[in-house]
């Protein structure tokens, strides 16, 4: 038996002697409730959709860490993203990169559902290093990547190994091209291969590092209860682990969370993808971050749309040392590759917690 699941169920059998069954209830939640909640941040747009609609859409967009660093501030006729530097991790992401990365994330989200409910509209550099979208009304303009909005979702555990046809891969680059960024596809195993080499030592690296486990410990959420209650951070039921109480969860992440662990499930889930996608701005500069995280995500949009499955495997960009390895590797160097995202067919899992509209607004 795995020692994380041990762990949980004895863990778990003493706390439920010492809560009872209502005290465990009350300490983990529901994931009936969480997909309630889940699902109503995910509900169709209405006919004519407020930008209040607009920027629940937006807020389902892919950020690091699921921090959702993102303030919305809304106009007559623009809706403007503003970092939200609270929500800084700046031990992963010390120059701010990520999240720079997620503003353009939810920014693309943003334009793709403004032109298909009947707002097309253009996006601009915008206050505060953030980014302006200017809208009108107009007619409603058809989008692939429209309905794939809401089930968008990083699937973080084993794919099936099988490969993507031809054609979706060249769709999926088509939709992330943007103005001053390169995509570099992976499909040959020997390339993979390196490419997971490097995760695994950039994952050795962070898990050595106890500002970076204190971190990440920051943003885990090990039950329903939390992820509802702060609606952010990475909740254990989106990775298929099991939920338990939060003392539990510490204490198991505190025992049992060890670096060959971890690169293990790195190398097995790199394995048992068809493809990685590499992004790589032309420039080292916000602006050109965002832009990376308007191709990332489009290229995420379209491969949900096509019925795939996408994760991040960030650990050899984050890694600073490792950077020149992985653009040498990918064709690139000399330049600073930003994401890098594996790709492939794989199962659902529940979505990650979303916080409210009302909490995002500035």
């Amino acid at each position: 038996m795995a020692r994380r699941h041990f762990l949980a169920g004895a863990g778990g059998a003493l706390l439920l002697g010492a809560l009872g069954t209502y005290g465990w209830r009350r300490s983990v939640g529901s994931m009936s409730d969480y997909a309630g909640r889940s699902g109503a941040a995910r509900a169709p747009l209405p006919a004519e959709p407020a930008a209040g609609d607009l920027v629940r859409y937006a807020t389902l967009a892919a950020n690091s860490h699921n921090t959702q660093p993102w303030r919305f501030r809304i106009g007559s006729s623009a809706i403007d993203i503003l970092p939200d530097f609270s929500r800084a991790t700046p031990v992963v992401d010390p120059d701010d990169h990520h999240l720079f990365v997620s503003l353009g994330c939810a920014a693309e989200n943003l334009a793709v559902a403004a032109g298909a409910t009947g707002r097309p509209g253009e996006l601009q550099p915008g206050a505060r290093s953030g980014i302006r979208f200017v809208h009108s009304h107009g007619a409603a303009r058809s989008d692939p990547l429209f309905a794939a909005l809401p089930r968008r979702q990083s699937t973080r555990t084993d794919y099936d190994g099988r490969p993507v046809p031809a054609a979706d891969i060249e769709t999926m680059r088509r939709a992330a091209d943007v103005p001053g960024v390169r995509l570099v596809l992976l499909s040959e195993r020997a390339r993979i291969d390196r490419l997971r080499d490097l995760v695994v030592a950039g994952n050795d690296a962070q898990m050595r590092d106890p500002a970076f486990l204190a971190e990440l410990k920051h943003w885990l959420r090990f039950n329903p209860h939390a992820a509802m209650e702060t609606g952010d951070g990475l909740f254990a039921a989106c990775t298929g682990n099991p939920v338990m109480p939060g003392i539990l969860g510490r204490l198991a992440f505190d025992t049992v969370f060890s670096a060959k662990a971890e690169s293990d499930k790195c190398a097995r889930q790199i394995d048992s993808s068809a493809g990685i996608a590499v992004f790589l701005a032309e420039q080292e500069s916000q602006a050109h971050w965002i832009a990376v995280g308007r191709a990332c995500q489009r290229f995420a949009l379209a491969a949900t749309a096509l019925g795939l499955k996408h994760a991040f495997i960030n650990q050899a960009v984050e890694v600073a040392p490792l950077r020149p390895e992985l653009a040498a590797l990918v064709g690139e160097a000399g330049t600073r590759p930003d994401l890098v995202m594996r790709f492939g067919y794989g199962p659902e899992l529940p979505f990650s917690p979303r916080r409210r509209v009302a909490d995002v607004l500035a």
